[in-house]
């Protein structure tokens, strides 16, 4: 039978051979590009070893007052000037995407701004395009046509582990390992995936303490049902878990928080972003979601419909330009009455 400590070597050595070959931009050797330990349940279908979050994962971003078409131009297709932003943050100049052998735009027209430091809250209904764009800034995908700055640099033009680095992400579709608490966490930053004070930072920032504080081992407890002695953990809890993941790259300057509270209850997730606010200071926050308490602690939401940016502005602007947010956020407000 193999042990789990055994599994967790192999798994962790893979990725960083990974790791490294995507780093430095060269081709793998035949060891590090075969298939990797069957080590993922089937939920992880955008986690990279390489990718960004290194397995961490899936708005908030530029202030009101910061352009982008924020304040009262909070009109359909407002989006960033050509150049503004260039000197700092993230800038979206008229970018599109298609998929392989697909005739219609997942995204077009994408103009938007979003300076350093700022929050920015990504809302829309399922299939608009608000995960592929995230996912085009981290360089899971690549656009089609127009360009992406990263402080005034085109994202092609960087190194991609330079790139990856400087992101913190969790996905929706987030990976459930079958391995060691250590491992599910450190994955977050490979390199550092044997620095225990690190990884219990994380497991504390992203809410798990009580969770791996119940484990009799703690950080090593095998997690799942692959290996004797395995815990198995609810979809709240696996969630917890891949949410300190993200918090494992403690130098990264932008969060990318994918639907991260999806699976938690109301207390449990206001819990989270109270943290999630403390941490992210100084840094650029993206946000994705459909809970409205969540969006409105944005300084600037993005609506994005069939692909394109049609709304952004603040809660109370978009509420009062009366459109597709306000009409989204009454339809909400009206089930809790």
């Amino acid at each position: 039978m193999v042990r789990v400590d055994d599994w967790a070597w192999s798994t962790t050595n893979w990725l960083r051979r990974a790791w490294a070959c995507s780093s430095s931009g060269t081709a793998a050797t035949a060891d590090a590009s075969a298939s990797p330990p069957p080590t993922a349940m089937s939920t992880g279908k955008t986690e990279r070893a390489a990718g960004a979050g290194a397995g961490a994962g899936a708005g908030a971003g530029a202030s009101a007052g910061a352009g982008a078409g924020a304040g009262a131009s909070a009109g359909a297709g407002v989006g960033a000037g050509a150049g503004e932003g260039e000197g700092g943050g993230i800038l979206f100049e008229g970018v599109g995407f298609r998929y392989p052998g697909k005739e219609a735009w997942a995204l077009r027209g994408i103009d938007l701004a979003i300076p350093t430091g700022e929050s920015v809250a990504l809302v829309g209904e399922n299939g608009a395009g608000k995960t592929t764009l995230v996912k085009l800034l981290t360089r899971l995908y690549e656009p089609t046509e127009g360009r992406i700055l990263l402080d005034g640099r085109d994202l092609r033009d960087i190194e991609v582990g330079e790139l990856r680095r400087r992101f913190g992400v969790l996905f929706q579709d987030f990976n459930q390992y079958q391995l060691r608490v250590r491992e599910n966490v450190g994955f977050g930053s490979i390199e550092h995936v044997d620095d225990g004070a690190r990884v219990q930072r994380a497991v504390e920032r992203g809410g798990a303490g009580e969770v791996v504080a119940a484990m009799t081992a703690g950080l090593e407890t095998p997690l799942g049902r692959w290996f004797q002695d395995g815990t198995e953990l609810s979809g709240g809890q696996w969630q917890k878990i891949a949410l300190a993941r993200a918090f494992m790259r403690e130098e990264s300057d932008i969060l990318v928080l994918d639907e991260p509270t999806a699976a938690l209850d109301a207390e449990a997730e206001h819990a989270v972003f109270e943290r999630f606010r403390e941490l992210s200071h100084g840094r650029t926050t993206i946000v994705i979601s459909h809970r409205f308490p969540t969006v409105r602690m944005a300084k600037k939401i993005v609506v994005i419909d069939h692909g394109t940016i049609v709304e952004q502005g603040t809660h109370d602007e978009l509420v009062a330009l009366d459109g597709k947010y306000a009409r989204m956020f009454a339809l909400q407000a009206e089930g809790y009455r």
